[in-house]
């Protein structure tokens, strides 16, 4: 753990003291179950306690649990998703520890420019780094799905930068995650479904309930437990029948959807100690397995033992990922100062095994199964924020908040078992073999590592109605970082009132993203042969000497420019329409380089100190862009004699350039002047991988008992880029369908509903990109390629 601070001792002794003066509301009331209701207070994007939804100087989105569990998908991600039209999640495939941990984008920046937090407190990264073909490549987030939706009272989504109030991360935005809280009262669902094509079977189980424990306590529990069943897509093999070859005819790849089994368990806990105090905690434990598929290895590959798999064999991933975040905390007063001191503890760890493989250079006696090694990141953060009323002449009194905060990280790489790394020197045909467990060689003990840091900020931020009008509010913020420094942030917002339809608001801020100790420090190494010579092929974390010597230098933090403007309309009674446009520029992106393995560059390795090294990539600050777009948001509930009808409408519009591509650092050149660290395949993702627009339009007709939903959404065009420009490929915009019914008695709830009703995939995949005709489907694809999935409920709520 890293070592704390003066700072940190102080915000600890702070946390420990009880004061015993007036006590600040923590939490504003529950919103209503209406996602639209405008007079819903939020905590996301302000400090001042009393501001809703339709006073935010910041777009903000409202999404209850009604909304999350309006369609029948078991995953928080996916949910935001189709709730969220600048949301956008695809489900990789065939991606490694990508498939167990899938990162999602907010107005097409990089998963990790999102910050999430539970109850306003920051949530913990996940371990993984993304480093295969991914939308998100080179990204560390938070995992979304490792946040039960039986323990959510809503989610506040904030689609502006806000690094000056939160600190890194926040570039594209904030998904804050409110738990229930309620002291009594609770849920319990059951909800089963499957595709059409019979497969991709999931049930989830989850239950919440509200105890008081005495006059003075509460506590609100939740459990959720799931299974997900394969899914596969994949197409007979139709290439050539060659002894290395499938065979014809036959389908041997997996492409799909993973197997999944997750379980969550989470509690929100209050104790008003005094009329003056209360103490709070709440945390969360999330356990899932995850089995996903590689490549498959025909029988007459030089990568099978015929005697082990006489059929070849498709190599497995098997990983498991658990979460723990805990939260404690205290909030009172000194006069009319307010003040929130807390500790929050965080953690992810991945371990991965493989299945169904074997090590080639073992032989026949080659284990089938494997440890390949485990992933853990770890964070600690003391908090001690402040808010208190100033007055400064103003028609209202202004509000002042500003605070502390004290944060240690910890990234570890734990060794595989060495039978999943080793070469064991055994031939075939008189050639080595490669080393390591089929689909993903272990991590090395040279791999491994425990590496730490430790950041404190300070922040100040100033709200206020200027007028009865005019409403803005001011914030800055400074960090330092154990390992790159210092870093100063602010922001300065305003909203004028034109007319009770009318407002217009706007924002102007610079941010930051501290690379990630997984950026940092993340390293995995291959054997390759040539020549008959085993090569080592790293992913190289850049403190390594031969990283260095190809011009790998210590990562800067991400810097961005943030800017907005919006309009808020309310012409009528029930309707609300918000446009917000927005441009950010960031600088100094962190991606990761292309492979560099020139002969150059091997010659240059093996005669300066790095003899069993062909080469490797490394993360790097190469990349500058420019993200424009515009999000609209509209809302109208439709009255009718005995009945009503809710619509929503949703459209986001985003683009991004990349401005710059830095030139390849005097090292590189030196040894190779025609070395390429990006290609127009990782600049490809920047650019066009994501969907281009997404419209959503959705109904619900309330009638009585009844409940009537449809939802049509649009998902724009992207596109894949080949490094044969020849092979690039746009896919066309689809529109998908959303059905819903339900019946209410008494507490009792039955729904049945069926997601892309019309069974709409994508386009297919042009040939020479098939894989021998095996996948023709595009894993980039935003809502998937698994078509319609239907799906049943059963809830009861008391």
């Amino acid at each position: 753990m890293p070592r704390l601070t003066p700072l940190a001792l102080a915000l600890s002794s702070l946390l420990a003291a009880t004061p015993a003066l007036a006590q600040q509301a923590d939490q504003p009331t529950e919103s209503k179950k209406d996602a639209r209701t405008l007079d819903t207070l939020i905590v996301t994007g302000t400090r001042v306690t009393d501001r809703t939804v339709a006073e935010s100087q910041s777009p903000i989105d409202i999404i209850t649990p009604e909304v999350l569990q309006s369609t029948g998908t078991t995953e928080l991600a996916t949910a935001l998703s189709r709730a969220l039209p600048s949301l956008n999640f695809p489900r990789a495939a065939i991606n490694d520890g990508t498939d167990a941990m899938r990162p999602a984008q907010l107005r097409g920046l990089a998963p990790d420019h999102v910050l999430v937090l539970v109850n306003g407190k920051r949530y913990h990264l996940g371990a993984l780094v993304n480093v295969n073909g991914s939308q998100g490549r080179s990204s560390s987030p938070a995992d979304l799905n490792s946040i039960p939706i039986a323990a959510i009272e809503r989610v506040e989504v904030l689609r502006d930068g806000a690094s000056a109030q939160y600190g890194s991360d926040a570039i594209a935005g904030v998904v804050n995650i409110v738990l229930k809280s309620s002291a009594s009262g609770g849920s319990a669902s059951a909800t089963y479904g499957e595709y059409k094509e019979g497969d991709g079977g999931k049930y989830q189980v989850m239950a919440d309930a509200g105890f008081g424990l005495g006059a003075a306590s509460k506590v609100h529990l939740a459990a959720q437990f799931g299974h997900q069943d394969q899914t596969n897509r994949a197409t007979p093999y139709s290439g050539a029948q060659t002894p290395t070859s499938p065979p014809v005819g036959q389908t041997v790849q997996r492409l799909g959807d993973p197997e999944v089994d997750n379980h969550s368990l989470s509690y929100n806990w209050e104790m008003a100690a005094t009329d003056y105090l209360k103490f709070y905690s709440y945390g969360i434990y999330t356990h899932r397995e995850t089995l996903s598929n590689g490549f498959f290895r025909p029988a007459g590959d030089s990568r099978n033992i015929p005697s082990i798999y006489p059929n070849g064999f498709l190599p497995q991933i098997f990983n498991t990922s658990n979460d723990y975040q805990f939260v404690m905390g205290m909030r009172s007063s000194i006069g009319e100062t307010n003040f929130d001191a807390s500790y929050t503890y965080g953690s992810n760890d991945l371990r991965f095994d493989v299945k169904n493989s074997l090590n080639r250079s073992l032989g026949p006696s080659s284990p089938t199964q494997f440890y390949a090694g485990t992933l853990k990141y770890t964070q600690h953060v003391l908090n001690l924020d402040f808010n208190r009323p100033v007055n400064l002449g103003l028609a209202y009194p202004a509000t002042l908040s500003y605070g502390l905060e004290w944060r240690g990280e910890e990234f570890e790489i734990a060794p595989g078992e060495p039978n999943s790394y080793i070469n064991g020197g055994v031939l075939f045909n008189g050639q080595p073999t490669p080393s390591g467990a089929q689909v993903f060689p272990g991590f090395r003990p040279s791999d491994s590592g425990t590496f730490d840091r430790h950041s404190s900020s300070f922040y100040v931020g100033l709200e206020a109605d200027l007028t009865d009008k005019l409403s803005g509010g001011i914030a800055a913020r400074h960090e330092r970082y154990s390992d790159f420094g210092n870093t100063t942030t602010g922001k300065l917002s305003m909203r004028y009132v034109f007319s009770d339809a009318v407002a217009l608001r706007a924002t102007a801020s610079t941010g930051f993203h501290a690379p990630s100790l997984q950026q940092q420090y993340y390293q995995t190494t291959s054997t390759n042969f040539i020549g008959g010579i085993p090569y080592d092929l790293v992913t190289f974390r850049v403190t390594n000497p031969a990283g260095i010597a190809l011009g790998a230098e210590p990562l800067k933090p991400e810097k961005s420019r943030n800017l907005s403007l919006g309009l808020v309309l309310t012409p009528a009674n029930g309707l609300y329409l918000t446009a917000d446009a927005y441009r950010i520029k960031v600088t100094d992106r962190i991606s990761l380089s292309e492979n560099l393995t020139s002969t150059a560059v091997r010659t240059y390795l093996n005669n300066n100190g790095f003899p069993a090294v062909a080469g490797g990539r490394y993360f790097t600050n190469a990349l500058d862009t420019t993200t424009t777009g515009i999000d609209i948001v509209g809302t109208y509930t439709w009255k009718l004699a005995a009945s009503s009808v809710d619509w929503t409408l949703s459209y986001n519009y985003n683009k991004t350039t990349v401005d710059r591509v830095a030139p390849n650092p005097p090292a590189l050149t030196a040894i190779d002047p025609n070395a390429l660290r990006f290609g127009r395949v990782e600049l490809g993702r920047f650019e066009v991988g994501a969907p281009r627009d997404k419209f959503v339009l959705g109904a619900q007709w309330n009638l009585g008992a009844w409940k009537l939903g449809a939802n049509l959404s649009r998902y724009g065009q992207f596109t894949i880029r080949n490094s044969n420009p020849t092979l690039d490929q746009t896919f066309g915009a689809k529109w998908l369908t959303d059905l819903s019914a339900s019946y209410r008695t008494g507490g009792w709830e039955f729904a049945l509903g069926a997601d892309n009703v019309f069974d709409t995939y994508p386009d297919q995949v042009i040939a020479p990109n098939t894989n021998s005709g095996q996948l023709i489907w595009p894993t980039q694809s935003p809502f998937g390629f698994n078509g319609a999935y239907y799906y049943g409920r059963v809830s009861y709520k008391w």
